[in-house]
Parts: structure tokens; C-alpha cells; sequence
């Protein structure tokens, strides 16, 4: 089954997806990762004013499968997390890309654009699948 993959976003090897508007990145889950995950039951945030480091879990996805940490795409501070997401995890396996998680302000924009693009992202799913 192929799953969505959005041409304007950016991709990490963990399966988050990232969109820059401004300072402000804005990140969630990929349609390949909540499949791989199954119903998701819980999201652990991160702190509201806490710093992020690229590459460093900042929470947790809980599925009826497992228990996955989050990853940060890029360093930054804590701006916003989606609430909607933390009542009804349920909504991140119907629009993964609709359920945003986590709102950034970065600190360093090469991070954001070292990430892979849609294309790289979707060869990279396609090797593990």
C-alpha cells in the first residue's frame, strides 16, 4: 500500500514530517509511520518553553503496538503542542499530516534543510518496506 508522502514537506529518517513558515517549524508523524504504528492510544508532549536538540527524543507516541519515542527535526524552542491530538490521538491515524504535534521556533534553519525531500523520503520508505 503506498502511503502519502506531501511534496512540500521535509522528512526525517524517523518518520516525522516538517514544515518551515518563517522561524516557526511545525511537525508531526508521516502516514508511514502511523501505519506502521497502528491505533494511536496516547501522545506525550513536550514543555511548553523547553528546548528541542535535532535528533533527540522530545516524546512519545503510544500505540496498541508499541511505544515510540518522538524525535526532534530541528533544535529550537517549544512554541505550541497540538491539544486536539493529545484528546483524540485517534485523529493522527485518519490525517497524519492534519494532526501537527509540535510547533518549533529554530535556532538554526540548516538543520531544517538538511532534511530529506519528499522524493528522498519516499526512496527511503521504500527500502524498509
Amino acid at each position: 500500500m503506498a502511503h502519502e508522502i506531501k511534496p512540500n514537506l521535509k522528512y526525517t529518517d524517523d518518520h516525522e514530517w516538517a514544515l518551515l513558515e518563517g522561524d516557526v517549524l511545525t511537525f508531526g508523524i508521516t502516514d508511514f509511520a502511523q501505519s506502521s504504528l497502528g491505533d494511536i492510544v496516547f501522545v506525550e508532549f513536550p514543555e511548553i518553553g523547553s528546548m528541542l536538540e535535532k535528533g533527540n527524543p522530545c516524546g512519545v507516541i503510544e500505540s496498541i503496538k508499541s511505544v515510540n519515542d518522538l524525535f526532534s527535526p530541528a533544535s529550537g524552542e517549544v512554541l505550541e503542542v497540538n491539544e486536539n491530538v493529545s484528546d483524540s490521538p485517534e485523529n493522527i491515524n485518519h490525517n497524519a499530516f492534519g494532526s501537527w504535534l509540535v510547533k518549533v521556533k529554530i535556532t538554526n534553519k540548516s538543520e531544517f534543510d538538511q532534511l530529506m525531500s519528499a522524493n528522498e523520503y519516499k526512496i527511503h520508505c521504500e527500502k524498509i518496506s
